[in-house]
């Protein structure tokens, strides 16, 4: 039987774990999506014997209307097989990391040099998520190697394997998580990427253009560009309604949790959710993220509470 993380982050060896997980999440491969029921969840996986429960993926139901509503679902998967000064968060605990947010200055001009600049700023920081069966993405925010992705993505699991821009595979715990938020909190074990540049939700222009940065069907380091669509679209993520930022920017299965990112290269929103024409569409040009300033203050409350 394969060796799988413990709850305590302990196993038979870092060499046989990490070639499980080369076995378990074979990334591009023939990856398939979970079966989605608009209207309602899907099953649940089928349970295997692991010290971890399988994460889940849900949908969101939509309301009922005349014509027939896209159904939005959360953007996670079931693998087969600048310049300006900035914003500085702390309190006088030293246990408590510092978070940086950059101010709201204008970002470059949306250009081809401006996009490859953009990813090549955020790439470092971000991570493939591998909880259970299920895959996301994450990005480091914080200067104690803490990672940002959504609570879908985790849900149910306390240990979770991280793939690293730079090949490593890590082990990553569940610090904590916000269901109605969609936002949870990982801690890296061992040494970690550098933190993201962060920027601003509320300086967010429509038509600005954005690029989102993630594992859609477990490619890792994935880049997509884009624009604003709407900068505060209410959906229904997690039971609550919350504002959203829209973007074109293609956001599939297994983004979630990932960055959406300014052409300064800085975080604007977490990659959450898309709308789709049916259950099997994919992605129509309609995704949906957490405002950035909205995910880094749950963020610190979720790290405050534990």
């Amino acid at each position: 039987m394969p060796t799988t993380p413990s709850s305590n982050g302990s196993s038979s060896g870092t060499t046989d774990w990490q070639a499980t997980m080369a076995r378990t999440w074979p990334g591009i491969g023939t990856p398939r999506g979970p079966d989605f029921n608009p209207g309602r969840k899907p099953p649940l996986p089928q349970r295997e014997p692991s010290p971890e429960s399988p994460a889940t993926t849900s949908s969101i139901e939509p309301k009922p209307r005349t014509a027939r509503a896209a159904p939005l679902l959360l953007a996670a998967v079931l693998a087969g097989g600048t310049t300006g000064g900035a914003i500085a968060w702390a309190t006088t605990e030293t246990a408590v990391p510092t978070i940086v947010q950059q101010d709201a200055d204008p970002a470059p001009p949306g250009n081809q040099a401006g996009t490859e600049s953009a990813a090549a700023a955020i790439l470092p920081s971000v991570v493939q998520v591998r909880a259970g069966r299920g895959t996301g993405s994450g990005f480091v925010f914080d200067d104690r190697g803490q990672v940002i992705t959504n609570h879908h993505v985790v849900e149910g699991v306390s240990q979770v394997g991280l793939q690293l821009a730079d090949g490593r595979t890590v082990r990553a715990s569940v610090v904590g998580s916000d269901e109605e938020e969609d936002i949870a909190v990982l801690q890296i074990t061992g040494s970690a990427p550098d933190a993201a540049p962060l920027g601003t939700s509320r300086s967010l222009r429509i038509g600005q253009p954005v690029i989102a940065v993630g594992s859609p069907l477990g490619l890792s380091g994935t880049v997509t560009s884009g624009i604003v669509s709407a900068v505060d679209r209410t959906s229904r993520i997690g039971g609550a309604a919350r504002p959203m930022v829209q973007t074109d920017a293609s956001i599939n299965p297994g983004n979630s949790g990932g960055p959406l990112v300014d052409l300064a290269g800085r975080v604007v929103g977490v990659n959450t959710a898309i709308a789709t024409t049916s259950a099997s569409a994919g992605n129509i040009g309609i995704g949906f993220a957490v405002p950035v300033d909205r995910a880094l203050e749950v963020a610190r409350e979720i790290i405050a509470q534990n």
